[in-house]
């Protein structure tokens, strides 16, 4: 066993040169900074695990904000971040710059840059995600029920053992400078993120895994090369994976799901901030 790659501390990361043979391997190594990290969701109050400094992003952080009795409201400022904050348990009380928002499960709540947000809550956690942008955009509010409704941001997608159901909650919905969010829901058993894909020259991303209780858990994988994988792990709920290069499907060990929020960055704000641009694998294109 290597150290840390059964660790469930919260917030440890798994270092990327363990994980696989591949030639990134070698690059990321030098970096020093992760691609797995555990538990992220495990901490009372706020914390932002994966970041620029600890992670393989250049521009992007996500972390939880879990509130209870013990801790039940947290403060920040955005300085030059915009933000989205997407509730996973309970409600929360949400004021940015004195304006009151309700977030209610798998709500979505976009927050611009240089706000100030108060976060209240008895039982309640929140995804954070987190980028730099030099404009200031407005906040809004994407509810879970009007999304789900919506075919332009709700879509079931592909057959039998990749089926999956999408939601775009932040996406070409809402005016932002890098952020896109949204959770996906795999079938018991299923492939999602298929056929494989990859944006690494237009798009960071970080996968959050969520509603997997044990003894469930999934298979990350990501690859140039599929002899030589450079990531093939486990994932389990509350784990986050970098997508930091390379094609990326993931799939769910039988009798149970593999859900997880994508969270993609534009590496240009603006004009790499779109959804679906991506390169497919040429052996299992769509015929």
């Amino acid at each position: 066993m290597q150290p840390h790659q059964r660790d469930r501390t919260s917030g440890v990361p798994v270092p990327y040169g363990r994980l696989g043979r591949g030639h990134a391997r070698q690059e990321m190594t030098s970096m020093k900074r992760e691609i797995v990290f555990r538990n992220i969701d495990g901490k009372p109050g706020r914390h932002l695990a994966v970041t620029p400094e600890t992670a393989a992003t250049e521009h992007l952080s996500v972390g939880y904000i879990n509130l209870s009795a013990e801790v039940p409201s947290v403060s920040f400022d955005c300085g030059v971040n915009e933000k989205v904050l997407l509730c996973m348990k309970g409600e929360a009380n949400v004021t940015v710059n004195g304006k009151p928002f309700l977030l209610g499960l798998y709500d979505a709540l976009y927050i611009p840059r240089d706000s100030s947000v108060t976060v209240r809550a008895n039982g309640a956690s929140l995804l954070e995600s987190s980028a730099p942008v030099e404009k200031a955009y407005d906040v809004r509010l994407v509810r879970w029920l009007d999304a789900s409704v919506d075919p332009k941001l709700h879509m079931s997608i592909g057959q039998e053992s990749m089926h999956r159901e999408l939601y775009q909650l932040v996406s070409e919905n809402v005016a932002a400078g890098r952020l896109l969010v949204g959770p996906t829901f795999s079938n018991k058993g299923n492939w999602t993120s298929w056929p494989p894909h990859e944006h690494r020259d237009t798009l960071e991303e970080v996968y959050v895994y969520f509603n997997m209780p044990a003894p469930g858990f999934g298979i990350q994988l990501a690859y140039s090369d599929t002899q030589y994988p450079d990531v093939m792990v486990p994932v389990r709920e509350g784990d986050a994976v970098v997508v930091h290069h390379g094609y990326h499907p993931n799939v769910a060990v039988p009798g149970h799901a593999i859900n997880f929020v994508w969270i993609l960055c534009a590496k240009r704000e603006g004009v790499d901030r779109r959804y679906g641009v991506v390169n497919v694998q040429p052996e299992f294109k769509p015929q």
